[in-house]
């Protein structure tokens, strides 16, 4: 019996996690698998209200779940950051999730925006550090508001945490099992003390892999290569701002925000899994928002919780409707509503 928290946050987010609830069911009844579920209200709505988002209370009930499921978080009328900060950081701090992983791959080439692109040309994973960098949200203001102002933002980087992150990307690689090939995607050339550990650390941790074959890339020159050689890459893995950023590049050339989906892992202990696109208000209501990232990201939740085979089927459900039913992955465009696309990738199942 598997717990599941549910928080379907703000703007469309509530519709795709339904959607990908409904297939979550569908999939426990084919694969006989139990759970239950229990909805938390994370949101702009909440917090316009109450004033209120994630407590420590919260924090320690989720401790006893076995999954989070997301929908989305980020409500107009907040200032943009508040929610973000306090629900989606808050949530991977306080839980340790210290991996991103965001997998990239291209379901059908006619939805790819570079030319001549096959499916097996895109097909990669980002492993991102996910719990310091930048993110850990140290600086400070000097002379604030004057004209001999300085704002300091820190880099923050630990040899525990980045030698947890290198080892996992390691581990994910070998059970991959594709290329068997990892990058370190950074910025050694500039950044000369956070990315000399970054690289000192990949070079030790490489010993212990030799059935791995390495390599190094600059993050300005892996966007380059994302579009003219994707089909280079099998696993990288990279610090927390960098992963941000070539990630979302990742998504466009998969086909878009409503194909991709990311988890934020604690291998040890409790998992969070969402669709990239965000809250997208300005289509709230109206059944047209894309499901496939949130239904992915169950995909991905699956996985982790050992459901394999259940996990397998669901992309591979996903798979066949946008090979042969998708007209298009943008919201409004996709040729079927919300809920027909989640019922179409039920039927698929």
């Amino acid at each position: 019996m598997y717990k599941i928290a549910i928080i379907p946050g703000d703007g469309t987010g509530p519709e795709v996690a339904s959607e990908g609830l409904k297939v979550l069911e569908a999939a426990g009844k084919k694969f006989n698998f139990q759970y239950e579920t229990k909805e938390f209200d994370f949101s702009g709505k909440r917090f316009l209200s109450t004033g209120k988002l994630v407590d420590d209370k919260d924090v320690e009930e989720l401790r006893k779940y076995s999954a989070i499921f997301l929908g989305a978080v980020g409500d107009p009328d907040v200032r943009p950051g508040i929610i973000e900060t306090g629900v989606l950081l808050k949530l991977r701090f306080a839980l340790d999730q210290y991996i991103n992983l965001r997998p990239v791959r291209l379901y059908n080439p006619a939805f790819c925006p570079l030319k001549d692109k096959k499916a097996q040309d895109i097909d990669f994973v980002v492993v991102r550090e996910n719990s310091e960098g930048l993110y850990k949200g140290m600086g400070e203001f000097k002379a604030k508001g004057t004209k001999d102002e300085v704002a300091i933002q820190i880099s923050y980087n630990t040899r525990y945490a980045v030698e947890r992150c290198i080892r996992y990307a390691f581990e994910y690689c070998r059970k991959r099992n594709k290329k068997k090939k990892l990058t370190l995607c950074g910025k050694t050339n500039v950044l000369t003390y956070a990315w000399d550990l970054w690289e000192r650390t990949f070079n030790d941790i490489a010993k212990e892999y030799p059935d791995i074959t390495t390599d190094y890339a600059h993050v300005d020159a892996t966007t380059m290569w994302f579009v003219k050689n994707p089909e280079w890459f099998d696993v990288i893995v990279t610090d927390n701002m960098f992963g941000d950023i070539i990630t979302d590049l990742g998504a466009m050339i998969q086909g878009g925000m409503g194909i991709a989906a990311g988890g934020n892992i604690n291998p040890n202990g409790v998992s969070m899994f969402e669709p990239i696109g965000g809250s997208a208000p300005k289509y709230t209501g109206k059944n047209v928002i894309n499901p496939l990232a949130a239904i992915c990201a169950v995909s991905m939740m699956l996985e982790a919780l050992g459901e394999t085979k259940a996990a397998g089927a669901v992309e591979n459900a996903v798979i066949k409707v946008v090979a042969n039913k998708f007209k298009s992955l943008a919201a409004g465009k996709m040729g079927y509503s919300t809920t027909e696309a989640g019922d179409m990738v039920v039927n698929s199942l």
